[in-house]
């Protein structure tokens, strides 16, 4: 990932979220709880790692489209709708671990980070 604030500054509709403690709700599998530091993290919600190059398809106000590739583990393409800045509608599809993925996200901003989601935060 890059530094704190500098990818999220180019990313006009991702610089309307609030960091903090966000669930993400997928059909189907458990939802998941996450430390947004820098809300660029909610583009890569299935590549959850650094290191990867990322290249900006679209740059709207409420919406953002990223095609990514990380080395090794596949790449992925991710569209983050803002409904407001505590909640986003993520489409995202690619190649991890081998095998293909497609799902939607609905994630919500549910509080502040405690000190137990730290080791998560993204």
């Amino acid at each position: 990932m890059p530094a704190p604030g500098t990818a999220s500054m180019s990313l006009t509709a991702l610089g309307q979220i609030e960091t903090g403690l966000w669930q993400l709700d997928v059909y189907g599998k458990p939802p998941r709880q996450v430390c947004i530091t820098d809300p660029v993290a909610l583009v890569q919600v299935e590549h959850d790692q650094p290191g990867c190059s990322r290249f900006v398809i679209a740059n709207e106000a409420k919406s953002s489209t990223v095609h990514y590739s990380c080395q090794r583990a596949g790449w992925g393409r991710t569209t983050v709708r803002v409904e407001t800045p505590r909640a986003a509608t993520i489409e995202t599809q690619g190649i991890a671990r081998n095998a293909p993925f497609d799902y939607s996200v609905q994630a919500r901003r549910i509080g502040t980070c405690a000190a137990q989601t730290a080791s998560k935060q993204r």
